[in-house]
């Protein structure tokens, strides 16, 4: 069995939970940090869930994937795909991203994962570029920490 290729990323954010949640499910909140894509879901376990953003000035599905799991502000797991790759759109080749908050004394501890890439068509390559480098979420999370914190 191949070791588990999974991204890790851990940020601290002075604000409540519900405030990071909002960020994470909002898509008016989404646009802001996530190269400018707007989550479109009902937030409901087995619902799709699409990354919207403009290309050449037409909406476009730049990742999708379905809701696996759903504990409004403490928890959210998707499955996710990139739909203009070249890798097969088959249940097997998605990967899992999971959003775990825990709240102490207002401030939020928000761990993001993604995986596992050792599962999947070309893991190897889809894992060091969505690592790059170390970074992993980390520039996702630290643009997540600001919009929240202002």
């Amino acid at each position: 069995m191949a070791k588990e290729l999974i991204i890790k990323n851990t940020i601290s954010i002075d604000a409540p939970a519900g405030r990071v949640w909002d960020a994470l499910v909002n898509p008016q909140q989404t646009k802001k940090y996530m190269f400018g894509c707007e989550t479109v879901s009902d937030w409901k376990p087995g619902s799709s869930l699409e990354w919207i953003g403009q290309h050449e000035g037409k909406d476009m599905v730049f990742v999708k994937g379905k809701i696996v799991d759903i504990k409004p502000g403490k928890y959210l797991a998707y499955t996710t795909i990139d739909p203009n790759s070249h890798i097969d759109d088959m249940s097997e080749n998605y990967l899992t991203v999971t959003y775990s908050l825990s709240e102490e004394k207002g401030k939020t501890q928000l761990t993001v994962t993604q995986g596992d890439y050792a599962t999947v068509a070309e893991g190897e390559r889809r894992y060091k570029e969505s690592y790059n480098n170390g970074e992993g979420w980390n520039p996702i999370l630290v643009a997540i920490k600001k919009l929240v914190e202002q």
